[in-house]
């Protein structure tokens, strides 16, 4: 079963295109699913060359019954900094000045 990721551009976010997490790309739609449903967005953002990203997407993001978690209680939003730096700047500065530090993979909610 493939997610809205399928479509991707980006070699990242096509590596999470078969995950049973329901991704949406970065854009309206997944804020207008927010809005809609009344939930928080769940904001994953990574790189294809990232060794910690990769098994987060093994150990969290494969996982059946946490990925039914995350798509009942979020709209959850793939991110891939390299393809979109300024999404990634905005939530690495939140996430450094909240808890002194930063890196990736990073999961941030909004």
């Amino acid at each position: 079963m493939t997610n809205r990721l399928a479509d991707a551009q980006s070699p990242y976010l096509l590596q999470h295109a078969d995950n049973p997490v329901d991704w949406y790309p970065w854009g309206e739609e997944a804020f207008a699913e927010a809005r809609r449903r009344d939930v928080p967005l769940l904001i994953s953002v990574g790189y294809a060359a990232c060794h910690w990203c990769h098994v987060m997407a093994h150990e969290s993001f494969e996982d059946p019954a946490t990925a039914a978690l995350m798509n009942e209680r979020f709209v959850n939003v793939k991110v891939d900094r390299e393809e979109r730096p300024d999404v990634d700047a905005v939530y690495m500065t939140a996430t450094q000045a909240t808890t002194g530090r930063g890196g990736w993979p990073m999961t941030v909610f909004a």
